[in-house]
């Protein structure tokens, strides 16, 4: 999942991806969607700028459902839990960055020598440091969460509220990310569907019947405004480039 993040890019690092995969692995694949899909709303919005990394996602993800199902968590518990370990992964990815600057330069004259070999050995070299520090950081959660397991359920008993904490800042930054996204792609002549679509959601979330397909059905409903609109805009553009139209016949 780390070499994929920056390499391959085929989307299989996203939480949803890998909620899914690990919750299939440790036996409970509907956690690890709930999770994996609750900690994707959370990073939605997070963005590398520069040489700042957000809070890795792959590893928090990961860690979110392994919390989840072999601690018995709950869901907004095990992402809150999960955000020192996202935190981790981002140190490693700078140290990475950090280390693999100067390096660099060695990549230019290999360049300039027309040794492709040389640089695709960097590249693995480089993929290959990545995916093992992701894998010592997980391997080191996955063991301390099992280890931990009995400990945090008697945690969770006597120390109540600091769950209901690791809760409620789990179940925030869902929305947290959605804003930031929010913040970054919309502009001012979308608020009206995005307050369009707020209101279906509200009210087929009170339907128990269609409930539970409530986002694909909403998803329906944007689908056809987007179709409708990009038709629209295409028709506009052939007419005012064929010369129809005009003050002459009354349009």
């Amino acid at each position: 999942m780390a070499i994929d993040q920056f390499d391959l890019l085929e989307s299989l690092y996203q939480p949803i991806v890998t909620g899914a995969v690990v919750g299939a692995i440790l036996g409970d694949l509907h956690t690890g969607l709930v999770v994996g899909g609750t900690y994707q709303l959370m990073t939605i919005g997070n963005m590398p700028v520069g040489g700042a990394q957000p809070p890795n996602a792959v590893i928090g993800g990961i860690m979110a459902t392994v919390f989840a199902i072999s601690s018995g968590l709950e869901t907004t518990a095990a992402v809150g839990l999960a955000v020192p370990f996202a935190l981790i992964g981002q140190y490693m990815v700078t140290l990475l960055f950090t280390v693999m600057s100067p390096v660099m330069s060695s990549a230019d004259k290999m360049a300039e020598k027309g040794d492709t070999k040389g640089i695709v050995r960097l590249n693995y070299l480089a993929m290959g440091a990545l995916g093992l520090l992701f894998a010592v950081v997980c391997v080191a959660g996955l063991v301390g969460g099992s280890a931990l397991g009995a400990t945090l359920d008697k945690l969770s008993q006597d120390f109540d509220w600091v769950m209901r904490g690791l809760g409620a800042a789990g179940g925030m930054m869902r929305f947290v990310g959605f804003a930031i996204l929010l913040r970054i792609m919309l502009s001012n002549d979308l608020w009206g569907i995005y307050f369009v679509g707020f209101a279906i959601a509200t009210v087929i979330g009170y339907i128990p019947e269609l409930s539970g397909s409530a986002l694909l059905l909403i998803a329906f409903v944007g689908i056809a405004i987007a179709l409708k609109d990009f038709q629209t805009r295409v028709a506009i553009k052939q007419n005012a480039g064929n010369g129809n139209g005009g003050d002459e016949d009354g349009i």
